[in-house]
């Protein structure tokens, strides 16, 4: 099959920069807007500060504003340069993208500070299509596709998880009692959880010595009960060590589809080119 050469024309040039970090402007383009992105979360941050934001109002507030008109711009690009804009709209990033340009336009409309400022972190995982280095992108699929092939044994080992803990804080209720601190059977469960992830708040605790030796055996218990889901997704891992995991991180004009093959032309959602626009 003849290889299809790229289509001239502003927006395939427009999606190859924005889209694709194959070329030296698409890495640019994600590496400025990164940078940005990073920017914009330590002001939210230093914004949160009273003392900086009392001294530095003004200078947050114009910061704020021209990042968010550089991520206005570059959500129409986004739009513009793609051949079905909804398929970007609705997508993970797109939301994503959409979000992280509300905030201050509804703060300047309705007055004070939006939550949808929190988003914007989410953006940081386009970090993923700057690293092209093979063995990050091929690892973190790796870990995905694991993550993934052990969700039903995880689960399984969840509900283990969940039934020893209603056991053991029905248990530790009818042993302690109103006297102990276990008011009932659901505060119970709640120090079981707590006691068997190790986490410990020390809110609650057994004054019984039956109580207590039924503590430490379930902290016990927790240690070993760490190294199952870890254990678990190895396994799946180590087995997909054999599979070959795509590196290509070309996006496609028509429908945004992206994980496509190694050497792909067209794309296997929409059947297009990818190199078409």
């Amino acid at each position: 099959m003849p290889k299809i050469e790229p289509k001239s024309g502003w927006k395939a040039k427009l999606h190859e920069v924005i889209y694709e970090a194959d070329t030296p402007a698409g890495k640019f383009f994600d590496v400025a807007l990164l940078i940005v992105i990073a920017i914009s979360i330590a002001l939210v941050m230093l914004e949160s500060v009273g003392s900086l934001n009392t001294k530095y109002y003004w200078h947050f507030y114009i910061a704020e504003w021209i990042i968010t008109l550089i991520f206005s711009v570059e959500y129409i690009l986004r739009i513009i340069s793609i051949k079905k804009p909804k398929h970007y709209i609705l997508s993970f990033y797109g939301i994503v993208d959409l979000l992280s340009t509300l905030p201050t336009y509804l703060a300047f409309i309705f007055g004070g500070h939006n939550l949808l400022f929190a988003v914007r972190a989410l953006r940081l995982l386009r970090v993923f299509r700057i690293l092209k280095v093979s063995r990050y992108i091929g690892e973190s699929n790796r870990l995905l596709l694991a993550l993934r092939n052990s969700r039903p044994k995880i689960t399984v080992f969840l509900f283990a998880v969940l039934i020893i803990c209603i056991i053991m804080g029905t248990v530790m209720h009818l042993i302690e009692g109103e006297k102990g601190g276990f008011d009932n059977i659901p505060l119970s469960i709640y120090w079981a959880i707590v006691t068997l992830t190790t986490v410990g708040f020390g809110d609650i605790h057994p004054v019984t010595p039956l109580g207590r030796l039924i503590a430490s055996f379930i902290m016990i218990v927790g240690y070993g009960i760490i190294a199952v889901p870890t254990g678990i997704v190895t396994s799946e891992i180590t087995r997909s060590q054999k599979d070959k995991i795509p590196n290509n991180t070309q996006v496609c004009p028509h429908c945004n589809e992206t994980k496509h093959l190694d050497d792909a032309e067209f794309c296997h959602n929409c059947g297009k080119s990818l190199h078409e626009h």
